[in-house]
């Protein structure tokens, strides 16, 4: 199959988007570096890694498209800052303090991160309280990482950054565009009208330029990229469900991320835009001047398994590109046991048989996740599904064990910060291919001894490999995966909590090299392939 489709709009580069493209597959053509060090793995040490400490939340890193004089650049967004870095070599280029948002907190300081992180890596002594960990965890996210919003980012053409926060989207620009080291700037915030309910979840933006977001409640916005107009609508649903879904998953689990649509959204190269609400999935069409749900125009809303009730976690992306290759929309359902789910992107053949147990005739796969155990009682993935060609990935993210005291909430806590930790690591990545022939889709492996806590893998295609950040022995680690048959290539042993990614991507640089975004900074193997 070929590769997806860049927005012209979006930076000339790898890593424009939350994602990479606007089909926000997780994958690039572009050859990625294999590990030396064979079972052992290979340790890195100070020359052969760079990191820069930046601050809470910075998990992304967009790279810019080339400057006059060739350079590129890495913006990065966090709690505290936006921050733009030397993409050859970390440097910070210029930094804009955020902290005016928060007028009643302090700002941290790296001793501050480093405490926190030390608390992570402590392993309880005989006789000590064995939760001390999960407590440390839990401060460290209430303290630094409560209340972050723009998490979901672009990088345009014009060196501009746009965030989705959760009641408007702002953009940050440079004061001279052609110079990297030039001071960053807020050039415009935009809030939304006061029709438009819930909050801000996801942006992308759509063949002309547009920027469009999502939001808990159902709304859709499509916003003109200098703030000048825009046009909303409502999900199929909405209206009658939004407000109900939301208000009883904070009565019963106390937690608003469960809102009625919980992640970001893809676009096609044609103004299709994909996103999840609680059961269904929906293609929108953006006509230029307006959003339309006409199945004339090519829109269609279809129903999904939801044995949780609590609806997809994941990100929808596109599988299939190509005049003559078979086009999805992919996702990980609401089932206990996650379905990878395959979804018919255009018209529905007409000699397409409804599958069995499959809740909409559009469903073209479901490949339930369970990571070579059948017998699994449930799994579930925050993750959005890792796509490339015809094959489709997910990781798990369940907890090895979880106390007795911890509410099943907590259970994402104790992947995200304390993976590393043997009694919590969770194992398992599970790949699963669309034949076109037989227009099945199958298992293709399961690599049931690899670990990915909490980190969104990223496929090499020029190299067959998927990255992820996964933990060997207490240690945090860089995994590469052969993408066709689950093997593993090897691994980086990065080191202590500093190179978690905290639910962050691993991504290819423009040089073929891995960064990524961790708790408190930014990463890079300066390994090439």
């Amino acid at each position: 199959m070929t590769a997806g489709w860049r927005n012209p709009f979006l930076a000339d580069s790898e890593n424009p988007i939350a994602h990479g493209r606007c089909d926000q597959q997780d994958s690039t053509v572009i050859e990625g570096p294999i590990p030396t060090g064979g079972a052992d793995g290979q340790v890195l040490g100070e020359g052969d890694l760079q990191y820069t400490w930046l601050g809470p939340g910075h998990f992304g890193g967009l790279i810019s498209g080339p400057y006059p004089d060739g350079r590129r650049t890495i913006w990065s967004q966090g709690r505290e800052s936006i921050v733009k870095l030397d993409h050859a070599t970390l440097e910070v280029l210029a930094h804009l303090d955020l902290s005016h948002e928060r007028p009643d907190e302090p700002v941290s300081t790296q001793a501050d991160w480093e405490a926190a992180l030390a608390g992570l890596d402590l392993v309880p002594e005989p006789g000590d309280d064995p939760n001390t960990p999960i407590l440390h965890a839990a401060e460290l996210a209430g303290r630094f990482l409560t209340g972050l919003d723009g998490v979901y980012a672009l990088l345009d053409h014009e060196h501009t950054l746009f965030l989705g926060r959760k009641t408007g989207a702002v953009a940050y620009s440079e004061e001279d565009p052609s110079d990297p080291c030039s001071p960053l700037v807020e050039k415009a915030r935009w809030d939304k009208p006061p029709e438009v309910e819930g909050f801000f979840v996801g942006v992308n933006m759509t063949p002309d330029g547009r920027l469009v977001l999502s939001t808990d409640h159902g709304w859709l916005v499509s916003l003109a990229r200098d703030f000048s107009d825009y046009v909303v609508a409502q999900l199929p649903g909405a209206a009658e469900q939004a407000a109900v879904h939301c208000d009883r998953m904070e009565a019963e689990r106390g937690n608003t991320a469960y809102g009625w649509v919980r992640t970001s959204l893809c676009c096609d190269d044609a103004g299709g835009v994909y996103v999840s609400s609680v059961d269904h999935t929906h293609k929108v069409v953006w006509t230029g001047g307006r959003f339309s749900f006409d199945e004339a125009d090519g829109a269609w809303s279809a129903e999904y398994r939801n044995g949780t009730g609590v609806g997809s976690g994941t990100t929808p992306c596109l599988m299939g590109f190509g005049p003559d290759e078979d086009r999805f929309v992919v996702i990980g359902d609401g089932d206990h046991v996650v379905n990878i789910t395959l979804l018919w992107r255009d018209e529905i053949p007409d000699d397409w048989e409804q599958l069995p147990e499959a809740p909409s005739r559009r469903i073209a796969g479901q490949g339930p996740a369970h990571m070579g155990d059948p017998d699994l009682p449930a799994i579930q993935t925050e993750q959005s599904i890792t796509v490339a060609g015809n094959g489709a990935m997910t990781v798990n993210n369940e907890p090895a064990s979880r106390p007795d005291w911890l509410p099943a909430r907590g259970a994402r806590l104790l992947c995200f910060f304390l993976g590393h930790h043997e009694r919590f690591t969770p194992h398992g990545m599970h790949k699963y291919e669309w034949n076109s022939k037989t227009r099945e889709f199958s298992e293709a492996w399961v690599a049931s001894s690899l670990s990915s806590p909490n980190s969104v893998p990223y496929v090499s295609q020029g190299s067959d490999t998927v990255y992820t950040c996964g933990t060997r022995r207490g240690e945090w680690t860089i995994e590469a995966v052969d993408w066709s048959t689950g093997a593993s290539r090897g691994h980086w042993v990065v080191g202590n909590s500093r190179f978690n990614t905290l639910g962050g991507g691993v991504h290819i640089d423009g040089d073929g090299r891995i960064v990524f975004g961790t708790i408190f900074g930014k990463a890079r193997i300066l390994a090439r392939p």
